[in-house]
C-alpha cells in the first residue's frame, strides 16, 4: 500500500449502516456473546475472558525497549508499582520486550502483589542468546520454552494471559492453540489471545482453544481493526486491546512535527513519523485537541476516551515511562464524550490525509491480511498453514 494513506479508505462503509460509526458509536451490536461484554459506561469494569479489569491497562513495553534507553529497573518497577496503586488492574509485557528486560521489570513491581493484578505476556518470537530477535517461532517447544522464562522472570507460577506475540505462517494455529491449551490444564496459563491476526485466524485458533482477547494496534488514526477484526470480536465474545492507543505519543500533542528520534527510538524507522508526514498528520493531534478542550482534557486523553467510547469490549494498554502521564492515562476512563463528541472526531478525521503507514515495512510483513488496512483474510485460511490431517 502507498505510503499515503486516505482516511476515507475503507470508512465510508463504517460511517453508514450497522450501528458502527459516527452518532451510533456509543452503542454496541447486541450480538449475544458482545452483549455479555459489560460496561455500560466507558469507565466501567470490562471484561476478557473470566477477568474483570479496570478500562485502561498499562502497557509495559516503552520503559524496557522501543523508544529510547530502557529505565533503570527499580524505577520502572516502581512506576508499575505505582499503576497499581493507582488503581490499574492489568499489565501487559513480552519476552520481547527488551529482550526479557520489561518482564523482570514487572515481576519485581507486582510478585509482592500478585493476587491483586491480570499479567499478560507473549511468545512467538525466535531471540538468540544475545537478545536479538531473529525470526518467528510458534513451534509448541518454543511455546513451552518461552513460558518458562516467562514464569521465572514474572516471579509467579502461572500467566492469566498468554497471547501469540505475531502469527507464524509456519506452524499451523491449531498447534499454537492447541499447546496453550494444554498449559491451560496444566494450571500455567490461565487464557489465550491473539496478536495482529485477522479473522480467518482468529475463527481458526477460538475453535480448539477459546480466544478471549485480541491485541491489534488501534486508535483514531489507525483504523485497520475496523476492516474484519472488529465484527468477529462481536462475534466471538474477545475483548479487543488496542496497543498504541495514543499513536506511539504522537496522538497526545507531545511528539511534535519538529521532533527527531534517535536510533534506538523506533518511530525513527517508521513512515508515519518522518517531518514531513508529521507536520500533515498533526491536523489529527489539533482535532482531539478541539474536542478534548469541551472536557478539559488533553489530546492523549481524548484518543483513549474515544477508544472506550467505541465498543464495551475495548481495553487499551497505553505505555509510558513518567508518572503524570500514567495518571492522565488513568484518568481518562472518567471522560464522558458525547455523541457529538463522538461524530464531531469522525467527521473530522474523515477530512482528514493521514501520511505514512503505520509501521515499517519489515514489521508490517509480520501482520496478517485483514489485520491491516485495505487487506482481507475472507475467503482464506489465515497466513498459518492448514493441519496435515487438514489437508489430507
Amino acid at each position: 500500500m502507498s505510503n499515503l494513506i486516505r482516511a476515507n479508505l475503507d470508512r465510508r462503509s463504517f460511517l453508514i449502516g450497522s450501528g458502527a460509526m459516527a452518532a451510533a458509536a456509543l452503542a454496541t451490536s447486541a450480538t449475544p456473546a458482545s452483549a455479555q461484554l459489560l460496561a455500560a459506561s466507558p469507565g466501567g469494569r470490562r471484561r476478557i475472558g473470566s477477568f474483570h479489569v479496570t478500562p485502561i491497562a498499562l502497557g509495559c513495553m516503552n520503559a524496557a525497549w522501543g523508544f529510547g534507553p530502557p529505565m533503570a529497573k527499580g524505577d520502572a518497577a516502581r512506576l508499575f508499582r505505582h499503576a497499581a496503586d493507582v488503581g490499574v488492574t492489568m499489565f501487559d509485557t513480552a519476552e520481547a520486550y527488551g529482550a526479557w528486560l520489561s518482564e523482570e521489570m514487572v515481576g519485581e513491581a507486582l510478585a509482592p502483589i500478585r493476587q491483586r493484578v491480570i499479567i499478560a505476556t507473549k511468545f512467538g518470537f525466535a531471540i538468540d542468546s544475545r537478545g536479538e530477535i531473529t525470526g518467528l517461532n510458534s513451534r509448541p517447544d518454543n511455546i513451552r520454552r518461552a513460558l518458562e522464562g516467562s514464569l521465572r522472570r514474572l516471579k509467579t507460577d502461572y500467566v492469566d494471559l498468554l497471547y501469540q506475540h505475531r502469527v507464524d505462517p509456519t506452524v499451523p494455529i491449531e498447534d499454537v492453540a492447541g499447546t496453550v491449551a494444554d498449559l491451560i490444564r496444566e494450571g500455567k496459563v490461565r487464557s489465550f489471545g491473539l496478536s495482529e491476526a485477522a479473522a480467518a485466524t482468529i475463527r481458526r485458533a477460538h475453535a480448539v482453544q477459546p480466544v478471549v482477547a485480541l491485541q491489534n494496534e488501534y486508535s483514531v488514526w489507525s483504523r485497520d481493526p475496523e476492516v474484519e477484526v472488529m465484527a468477529v470480536c462481536e462475534e466471538l465474545g474477545i475483548a479487543l486491546v488496542p496497543w498504541s492507543p495514543v499513536g506511539k505519543g504522537f496522538l497526545t500533542g507531545t511528539v511534535r512535527p519538529e521532533s527527531r528520534f534517535v536510533s534506538t527510538d523506533r518511530r525513527s524507522t517508521m513512515p508515519r513519523f518522518t517531518p514531513e508526514a508529521m507536520r500533515t498528520n498533526w491536523e489529527v493531534v489539533e482535532l482531539l485537541r478541539e474536542v478534548g478542550s469541551r472536557h478539559g482534557v488533553t489530546p492523549g486523553q481524548t484518543a483513549l476516551a474515544w477508544l472506550l467510547h467505541r465498543r464495551p469490549y475495548i481495553v487499551p494498554i497505553p505505555g509510558t515511562t513518567k508518572r503524570q502521564h500514567l495518571e492522565q492515562n488513568v484518568a481518562a476512563a472518567n471522560v464522558r464524550l458525547t455523541a457529538e463528541d463522538m461524530r464531531d472526531i469522525e467527521q473530522g478525521f474523515a477530512r482528514l490525509t493521514i501520511v505514512g503507514e503505520r509501521g515499517a515495512p519489515g514489521v508490517m510483513d509480520l501482520i496478517e491480511p485483514g489485520a491491516k488496512l485495505g487487506t482481507s483474510s475472507r475467503g482464506t485460511n489465515g497466513t498459518s498453514p492448514l493441519p496435515r490431517r487438514a489437508a489430507a
